[in-house]
């Protein structure tokens, strides 16, 4: 067994950090500074895993200690090996928590417990990539609600026959961004498209990338380097939702950077949701310029949309869907549209444990 003092010591100032902001954000004052509460708040969900493993590996090895006092002292042999038996129970629950605790020690997303904002757009195939980007809406919207995320349609643009062209999604809910990360890159889909009259599979694609929603950012965004556009929100064949300019295209002239909305039919409001957008595409613009392994950030993850660039393919003919980075393969089509894709989540989990724990 091996030594859970160390893994005591390790764990021990961030049991006492997450007891001090327990008490820290239930001060009036703090809580009066609504930015410091939110940021305090942030902070102590991150440590709550970790001091919850500290408090169940210290009464696991106090038990553990009490029990070998009573192993030594104990003359009645039926009491002494009743001992023995306990202390080999609690040795192999104290394994299982230490190599939790070893997880949970690996290094983190400073982002994972932010809401997520997901783009979809359609790539390789015309029309019938534009309707798989519909499926694929619909296949995160189902996951939101299994998860009890809110869900929110930032922008959309759709084409005649009700497809997405592309598409910008916030998803509210704890840890929303430490799973949806997972489902950046080029899912592609074979088919028989609706408008093929021959019967025959076509092989379309559509991208999707995924960004945390950032609230606080260490960069400052100047008005002079924003160029701001007003304009009638319109549907699928040009239907306007309403009659006045309210939807608001947003350009960052530094880096070229476009974000749209017009979710809202305030321009206030879909100002302010275009700005939280571009927020959160310039923070992932600066750390991608930070970051010296490019194939880890966005863009090449989504690449140009290409075939050959998929981390997903959903073959309608055999009803199966498989994930080329796990190998991961899931026979019920139906369902994973339905939104049952945390089979495909939790194997990338795992996978990167994995690969990070021998990297230690």
């Amino acid at each position: 067994m091996e030594n859970y003092k160390e893994f005591l010591e390790k764990t021990k100032k961030s049991k006492e950090r997450y007891d001090e902001l327990t008490l820290l954000i239930m001060k009036p004052e703090i809580i009066a500074d609504n930015r410091e509460w939110k940021k305090l708040v942030k902070e102590h969900n991150s440590l709550e895993d970790i001091a919850n493993a500290y408090s169940s590996l210290l009464s696991l090895s106090q038990n553990l200690e009490k029990c070998e006092q009573d192993v030594e002292n104990e003359q009645d042999q039926e009491m002494k090996a009743l001992f023995e038996n306990e202390i080999e129970e609690l040795k192999e629950k104290i394994e299982k928590q230490i190599e939790e605790i070893r997880i949970l020690l690996l290094p983190k997303d400073e982002n994972d417990e932010s809401n997520a904002i997901l783009e979809i757009r359609s790539a390789a195939g015309g029309e019938e990539s534009a309707l798989f980007g519909l499926e694929l809406l619909r296949m995160y919207t189902h996951f939101a609600d299994k998860n009890r995320w809110k869900t929110e349609i930032l922008d959309i643009n759709e084409t005649e026959l009700g497809g997405i062209k592309e598409c910008t999604v916030l998803f509210r809910g704890k840890g929303a961004y430490s799973k949806l990360k997972y489902e950046s890159g080029v899912h592609r889909v074979q088919r028989v498209p609706e408008t093929e009259s021959q019967g025959r599979v076509h092989t379309s694609t559509a991208t999707v990338a995924v960004l945390p929603e950032i609230e606080d950012i260490d960069f400052e965004i100047l008005d002079s380097d924003l160029k701001i556009d007003t304009y009638r929100s319109g549907g699928a064949g040009g239907q306007h939702v309403n009659k006045t300019e309210s939807a608001i295209r947003i350009t960052h002239l530094p880096t070229g950077i476009v974000v749209t909305c017009q979710d809202e039919r305030s321009q206030l409001k879909n100002k302010e949701k275009a700005m939280n957008i571009l927020k959160s595409k310039l923070y992932d613009y600066y750390r991608e310029q930070r970051d010296s392994e490019y194939e880890q950030n966005r863009k090449s993850q989504v690449g140009r949309g290409n075939r050959n660039e998929r981390i997903r393919t959903y073959n309608y003919p055999q009803g199966r869907v498989t994930d080329h980075r796990t190998n991961l393969s899931s026979y019920d089509l139906e369902g994973v549209l339905n939104g049952n894709i945390e089979e495909f989540i939790d194997a990338m989990i795992i996978k990167e444990r994995t690969e990070l724990l021998a990297n230690l």
